[in-house]
Parts: C-alpha cells; structure tokens; sequence
C-alpha cells in the first residue's frame, strides 16, 4: 500500500468486523487546508474511491488512536496524505457529532483549520487537488459546511489578528496583500486601507527593499513583511468589511 493510499483508509470493517461494542463510537481528525492560489483561496481536498459518497471530493483525515492527541492525528494524517514543507498556522475549529454523519456508523470530527503560505508547493497524489473555496465540487459527509465553518473563522480573525502572514509571502508588496487579503475575505479590498490599518496596528513593517516597476513604468514599490509571523491578536473590535455599493 503506497504512502497515498495508506491515508484513505478510513476502516469501514471496524464498524462491523472488529466487535465493537454496541454505542460505541469513532473519532477522525480532520484538516481543513486553505492557500490562496491564483488570487482565490482553495482548498485541499481528495477524491474519494470507495462508498460512501464515491467520487465525491473530501477533507484530509482520519481515525485518531487511542494513545494519540487530536492535534497529533491531523498533523500525521496531512502528513499520509501530501507532504507539506511547513503548515504555518494550526488551530482547531470544531467537532461535529451528529449521529447520522456517517452513514456507517457512530463518527465524531475534530476539524483543525491549517494555513500554507504562497511558497509550499507540495507534491499532490492522483487523486488530490486544490479547490476554489468560492467553488466546491460535490464533497462527501458534511465536509462542504465544514469547509465554510474553516472560512468564515479566518474571515473573521482577518479583522483582529495578523493571521494573514500565515497565507501571504516572507515578502511582498502591499498590492500583493491586498490580494491576498480580498481572496481570503471574499471581496475588494482597498490597497490604501489596508496599509494603513495595518501599518498603524504594528502588523506590518516595511523592508529596505523595493520591487521592480513593472515593464510600463512607474515608481518601485516598497516590500514589506509582517512583524510577526506568530499569531497576536491586534484589535479585538475592528472588522473588515464590503464596501457599500453606490
């Protein structure tokens, strides 16, 4: 069994082949991956070979052991599936428990929401792909409203920590973030706002470096970084938001 397959191997015999006592139940981690690509955020996801749900599209995952901490678990589940260079934030976001979630049996999930920045470029299996979040194909149990869940959580920490440099590059200029920002967020976001809201919350910091004018002139743009690439919480009452049509 290849180092692919050994992570789709989420054991529906062990609902009926291994005596499990009668209420009973699994737990599975789950990993949520997002990384804007292509100005979209997209997620990782792999396609299903086997019933239930075959052929849809599904979150990394799988059965936690009985010696092992849910965080643990998801790590060494993304770690089965795609070899990731660096996961540069890992929270957990939620368990599901609905008794009818799996159609084989008893399965409680634990979903951690993980963040990969521009650089990673891991090698994918046959059967796993990067997914516009804004665009879902059909996805097994209830790993699209998950999906959402792990959206509306960075959307939301967006407006009060620096979570952003967990999907932005070392480097960049501030329309690279604003574009990174806007895809994470779902809408236009304000080049000028945002570096000034950012820059006056200490988020981010200007480097000594300019990029290149592009090939139809104009001034270099001033590269920045952020201040830290640890997450802080920096105004718990301010809030991205659309702006007002008109």
């Amino acid at each position: 069994m290849s180092r692919g397959q050994k992570h789709h191997a989420h054991p529906a015999a062990a609902f009926y082949d291994e005596g499990v006592a009668a209420g009973c139940f699994h737990h599975e981690a789950l990993g949520v991956v997002f990384q804007v690509r292509d100005k979209r955020l997209t997620v990782l996801l792999w396609r299903r070979a086997e019933a239930p749900f075959q052929g849809a599209w599904a979150l990394p995952g799988g059965l936690v052991d009985a010696e092992e901490r849910l965080g643990a678990s998801a790590s060494r589940h993304l770690a089965a599936k795609v070899d990731i260079p660096e996961i540069a934030h890992l929270e957990q976001l939620e368990t599901r428990s609905d008794p009818v979630r799996d159609p084989r049996g008893r399965v409680l999930a634990t979903a951690y929401l993980a963040l990969v920045t521009p650089e990673a470029r891991p090698r994918l299996p046959p059967d796993t792909a990067w997914h516009p979040v804004d665009a879902l194909p059909e996805t097994a149990f209830d790993h699209g409203s998950i999906i959402g869940s792990a959206r509306n959580r960075l959307r939301a920490k967006l407006s009060y920590t620096n979570i952003g440099f967990a999907l932005a590059p070392e480097t960049f200029t501030i329309s690279q973030l604003r574009d990174t920002y806007a895809a994470a967020l779902g809408h236009p976001v304000s080049a000028t706002n945002l570096q000034r809201i950012l820059t006056r919350r200490g988020v981010i910091e200007p480097t000594t470096n300019v990029a290149r004018p592009a090939s139809t002139g104009g001034r270099p743009a001033t590269v920045y970084r952020f201040a830290s690439r640890e997450l802080v919480v920096t105004n718990p009452f301010a809030a991205f938001r659309p702006r007002a049509a008109g």
